[in-house]
């Protein structure tokens, strides 16, 4: 069977607010370049011909380009203007795909997902239609009752990363439904509709960068060299 195009959709819809930062996170300097930067190149670095999409606040479009220009950043990728909240961005984001192939759904501020992480997405996903990257809890889990609180083993949990990759069709017909408030990531909207989700062992470097601490930490995994390998 002939092997379906590639697609990354690239969510970089965030503020500086929890960052404390007068910048949105997304463009906040790490190792000498823009976050997003960063996480593109992941994409870039994993397969030249991927069709890359960065969806972006309209607000944001104009900074983004300027940003291109000053960096020489000139990896190829297409920019669409996101929506009100992450699934209207996403919604937007598909809406630039045309025929079927795979795409993976990504946070513009993880740039540490490494290239062996994305391949086995892709390669899940082909085969099973969806895959989403996921580690262990380190410490340990309570689950809120009525009552106060209970503990439950850590074995029977994951922590959802992202990149969260599907067929494209299969990812579609998932969001031409009205969004629900329990959609935190692409995952549950696919759940819902009645299709599993397949999971793909991730990496605790992984981070999403949100707040000072998380920035504080990226730094160090790029002087480190821990954070751009692979």
């Amino acid at each position: 069977m002939a092997q379906l195009p590639e697609y990354a959709i690239i969510v970089a819809g965030g503020s500086g607010s929890r960052m404390q930062h007068d910048q949105p996170k997304q463009f906040i300097g790490v190792a000498g370049k823009p976050i997003l930067m960063h996480t593109i190149e992941r994409f870039y670095k994993y397969n030249p011909a991927i069709g890359l999409v960065v969806v972006l606040p309209v607000q944001q479009l104009d900074t983004w380009r300027a940003l291109c220009r000053k960096y020489n950043f000139t990896i190829p990728h297409q920019v669409v203007t996101g929506g009100a909240t992450r699934f209207a961005s996403v919604k937007n984001g598909l809406e630039a795909l045309r025929g079927e192939a795979l795409v993976a759904v990504h946070d513009g501020v993880r740039p540490f997902v490494d290239t062996a992480t994305i391949k086995a997405v892709y390669e899940a996903a082909a085969k099973y239609g969806s895959a989403v990257v996921a580690v262990s809890p380190k410490d340990s889990i309570r689950e809120l009752t009525a009552s106060g609180s209970k503990a439950v083993p850590r074995a029977g949990y994951k922590l959802v990363q992202t990149p969260q990759c599907f067929r494209v069709g299969i990812l579609r017909q998932a969001y031409e439904q009205p969004e629900q408030a329990h959609f935190t990531d692409d995952a549950t909207v696919v759940e819902s509709i009645g299709e599993s989700i397949t999971l793909v062992e991730g990496s605790y470097r992984n981070i999403k960068i949100t707040t000072p601490e998380d920035l504080i930490l990226a730094e160090a995994f790029a002087r480190s060299g821990l954070g751009f390998k692979g």
